[in-house]
């Protein structure tokens, strides 16, 4: 059940509208930097900003002019529109988008932390086989990766449009494309559900796909080098919850908390 604010909340100042925008604005730019794993005096040489301006910019202080800002676009090749783009009268809390390689629990949590809330729950990968009308392998086999990320981009769009409130469960690599993932950090609370990778693992087995059984220590050692490679990248998040150890019931009581103040006022 979803609890108004108090008629005498105070509404936010336009000092505050203005930071919350360019804080925004700077997690975008170190999303994609951290994703290409492109340094700030890189990025600095290709886009003609300075390296001193990139950080101020990164830390949410950088008020830059549009035509710098243009210029910044134009080297990481995502358009400026992208970079500014808001969410008019769709709060950040009111939606929770769920992060973390397979078998963190995303789509079992995500559920349940839904029903709770009185949420929709949407699992992007079928909105993805939806926005392409074929299954995730056949939309690999089809358009290779370049073109299930544009499918992934699309469908994230539509579900942010047809939901003001839900619960999005992300596939495991959303992360590593930069504007989808920027798009996602700006238009939703996000959290990271962490688990040993042992426990990641044992989940996808019990969920029937036996792969990993087969030459499980290769699986693993790619599993293992999977969560260094992102780790910085989910880190990104608003928190980090750790199922490790924990039952379904203990995770959720643990999510629950943790997007209690930033959801929509649960008791």
């Amino acid at each position: 059940m979803r609890f108004p604010l108090p008629a005498t909340a105070p509404a936010l100042s336009s000092q505050t509208e203005d930071e919350a925008f360019l804080a925004r604005l700077g997690e975008r730019v170190r999303a994609w930097r951290d994703s290409r794993r492109i340094t700030r005096k890189a990025l600095a040489l290709s886009s003609g900003v300075s390296e001193r301006y990139l950080a101020l910019l990164e830390s949410g202080e950088g008020n830059m002019s549009i035509l710098l800002l243009r210029q910044l676009s134009m080297a990481m090749q995502v358009p400026l529109e992208d970079l500014v783009r808001e969410s008019p009268g769709v709060p950040r809390r009111d939606r929770i988008a769920l992060v973390g390689l397979r078998g963190a629990g995303k789509s079992s949590l995500g559920a349940k932390l839904a029903a709770d809330y009185g949420m929709p729950f949407v699992e992007l990968d079928r909105e993805i086989e939806r926005e392409a009308g074929a299954t995730l392998s056949a939309l690999f086999g089809m358009y290779g990766q370049e073109g299930y990320r544009r499918f992934e981009r699309r469908a994230l769009e539509r579900v942010l449009a047809e939901n003001p409130r839900c619960v999005i469960a992300t596939g495991g690599s959303l992360v590593t494309a930069p504007e989808t993932y920027a798009r996602l950090l700006a238009a939703c609370y996000t959290v990271w559900l962490k688990a040993a990778p042992e426990e990641h693992m044992a989940r996808v087995i019990a969920q029937g796909d036996m792969r990993p059984i087969h030459g499980h220590a290769a699986a693993m050692d790619d599993l293992k080098q999977l969560l260094i490679e992102r780790t910085h990248l989910y880190a990104r998040a608003d928190v980090a919850v750790d199922t490790a150890g924990r039952t379904l019931r203990q995770s959720l009581a643990e999510l629950k908390r943790t997007t209690h103040n930033e959801s929509q006022g649960h008791p």
